[in-house]
């Protein structure tokens, strides 16, 4: 924008304004360049709160708040703080407790909820909320106003460790914790779980935070908001890749300079995902680098979602791209083997091969396997030596056989019929029934539990959960498996049907029968065209397609069309013990509840802000520059002075 220098009471420029009879001409007024000041708002003027919490739990459904801490301050100045308990309205459990200080005792006698945040509110108003992790805290807070039914104040924020991200590089700090930034800005307040004291430290990392942005030219609160939204030049400059790619459902694989495959990815609105990765949307630092390196992006359309899902996943597998970091490599899955033997005993196998024993996974890690061996190990007195044992040759006998923890069958004490009784229990969990595997496991929790050795009890607890969830795992693929054909069927959400046709728990052929069209005909089509698979009784497919394929199966609305064979779970299963998987997983969760599951760790090199971006636009050449006045990373009392004065922080 420009202005004339002065003015007069008309609107007319003066230069543009006819002279008097006989006057000389006006000589023209020069124009000069706006001001920053004049464009936005200036962050030197803006009042920022800066706002932590305490909690009783990580989500604002099923927990309350304990404590309110704020900070305000505008220039570099503080200008008043905010603190109080909160009666949560029931009791703090033990390791909130234990990380925060913070007692059922401490908040008994404590205002509740809606006594607290119309004070808090009006402490706040007019400013902009500030927070480390914003979308926790500013989740409480909103939850908070919709219980009690007070209005949520239509206010800006901002998240000091969104702007970490944006500003800092992994030479700086690994990642974007408050307890990290706090000792790089030198806060004055060390952050310990405190409300207040936490507020404290965010207004260090944010006023550390601001003197970053002078040399970027971003002095105002509205480029301050545009700053992470905006797309670095080199991603922005290759938004034309996704012209050719059509909507619907499929695969798109973004390919390198020499056609390599860099990254598979799946959707059901292909032109609409491709567009995604050239925008702000797209933060991932790896997908960054990759857009840099793509030279084409290939869509490959499919008939549903299954058939998109099930083509990337092969396609993954097949050509293993280097920034895609799922299912590249499933022949790197682990197996619990039973050998067969006189005397089996487990063995960790990454192939399984029908008649070859009995295989219990796949486990995705060697310490989820080695968890699971534990676990049978504990309840079942097999032998854990890797020689191979013969009934007519007898051994000396290890420790093991001291402690009770093997039957001996090397030293001749054990038969191969009493031996065979054992591991008959671990057949017969595999195959449908558990219980007789499980149950003594769960009573030792217990007895370690009211012994008070909880962290032994944690331990046995976990192995049992991974052996549980394995053995479910087994018998859901064995169910699909053991299907020669089924034939499915969904919705389309046009009147029309999504089909797909399945062998063994491999997909062989997909397709859609539009409204109006015959089905019968299309599945016709489909299985007369469908793909051959072997029919040695074990899977066709990897275990993460059966898995795609039976979610598909369970969703709501699926149709069951045709089934060869019989598909039918294993009875009774492992049913009976999904109370104890979901306490497990509640727990947990329990372990870490405040845990911020953004992606926001440090980048390599962070992406800058452009000259030409929409959040960099300063003045016009010719124009004065100005910065923002940030304070210095020292004492509080220095920095209403440093808000205050003129220069930059470089």
């Amino acid at each position: 924008m420009l202005f004339p220098a002065s003015g007069t009471g008309s609107s007319v420029p003066r230069h543009e304004q006819a002279p008097a009879h006989g006057a000389r001409p006006l000589p023209r007024t020069p124009y000069v360049q706006a001001s920053i000041d004049d464009l936005g708002t200036p962050l030197a003027g803006v009042t920022f709160v800066v706002v932590d919490l305490e909690t009783t739990g990580g989500s604002p459904k099923d927990s309350a708040i304990t404590e309110i801490g704020a900070v305000k301050v505008r220039g570099g100045e503080v200008l008043g703080e905010f603190q109080t308990l909160v009666d949560p309205g029931c009791e703090v459990p033990p390791y909130i407790s234990v990380l925060t200080g913070i007692t059922t005792a401490m908040v008994a006698t404590a205002p509740r909820i809606d006594a607290v945040l119309p004070a808090f509110l009006e402490f706040a108003r007019g400013a902009v909320l500030v927070a480390h992790n914003a979308p926790f805290d500013l989740g409480f807070l909103k939850a908070a106003c919709e219980q009690t039914g007070t209005p949520w104040p239509a206010a800006a924020s901002v998240d000091t460790a969104v702007l970490a991200r944006r500003l800092l590089s992994r030479d700086e700090v690994p990642n974007c914790k408050l307890a990290t930034l706090a000792p790089y800005f030198s806060a004055s307040t060390s952050p310990c779980h405190r409300a207040l004291d936490d507020a404290r430290a965010t207004v260090d990392v944010l006023h550390g935070l601001f003197e970053r942005l002078g040399p970027l030219g971003v002095t105002s609160l509205e480029e301050l908001h545009g700053l992470t939204r905006q797309v670095d030049p080199v991603r922005r400059g290759k938004r034309h890749l996704a012209d050719g790619v059509p909507s619907g459902p499929g695969v798109y694989v973004f390919r390198g300079p020499r056609e390599e495959p860099l990254y598979v990815g799946t959707s059901n609105d292909l032109r609409t995902r491709v567009r995604s990765y050239f925008s702000s949307g797209e933060q991932r630092s790896r997908m960054t680098e990759m857009v840099a390196l793509a030279q084409r992006v290939e869509a490959v359309p499919c008939a549903h979602d299954l058939e998109a899902a099930v083509r990337e996943l092969r396609l993954i597998a097949e050509h293993k791209p280097r920034y895609n970091r799922r299912s590249r490599f499933p022949e790197r899955a682990l197996w619990l083997r039973l050998t067969e033997e006189p005397f089996p005993r487990l063995s960790t196998v990454r192939r399984v091969r029908p008649d070859a024993g009995l295989f219990l996974g796949p486990f995705a890690d060697r310490r989820a396997a080695e968890m699971a061996t534990a676990a049978i190990h504990e309840a079942l007195p097999l032998r854990q030596c890797t020689a191979r044992l013969s009934p007519r040759v007898r051994t000396s006998t290890c420790a093991l056989f001291g402690m009770g923890r093997c039957g001996g069958p090397c030293g001749g004490h054990q038969s191969v019929e009493e031996y065979a009784a054992v591991a008959a229990v671990l057949r017969a969990a595999v195959a449908g029934d558990p219980s007789a595997l499980v149950a003594p496991l769960l009573d030792r929790v217990d007895r370690l539990s009211a012994a008070q050795r909880f962290e032994d009890a944690g331990v046995l607890r976990d192995r049992v959960a991974v052996l549980v969830r394995a053995v479910r795992r087994r018998q859901r693929l064995e169910s699909l498996a053991a299907v020669p054909e089924v034939v499915i069927a969904r919705p389309d959400g046009a009147g029309g049907w999504a089909l797909s046709v399945v062998r063994r728990g491999r997909l062989v052929a997909a397709g859609c029968a539009p409204r109006g069209t015959s089905v019968r005909d299309t599945l016709a089509v489909l299985r007369a065209t469908a793909e051959t698979t072997p029919d040695d009784g074990g899977l066709a497919a990897t275990v993460d397609e059966t898995e795609l394929v039976m979610r598909w199966m369970e969703k709501p609305g699926t149709r069951l069309v045709e089934v060869t064979g019989t598909l039918a779970c294993a009875a009774p299963g492992t049913g009976g013990l999904s109370g104890f998987l979901a306490r497990v997983e509640a727990g947990r969760a329990l372990r870490d509840p405040f845990h911020d599951g953004r992606q926001l760790g440090t980048r390599t090199r962070p992406e800058r802000v452009s000259p030409e971006g929409p959040a960099a636009a300063g003045p016009a050449p010719g124009g004065p520059v100005t910065s923002w006045n940030g304070p210095p990373a020292g004492a509080r009392a220095e920095r209403s002075e440093a808000w205050g004065a003129g220069g930059s922080f470089n």
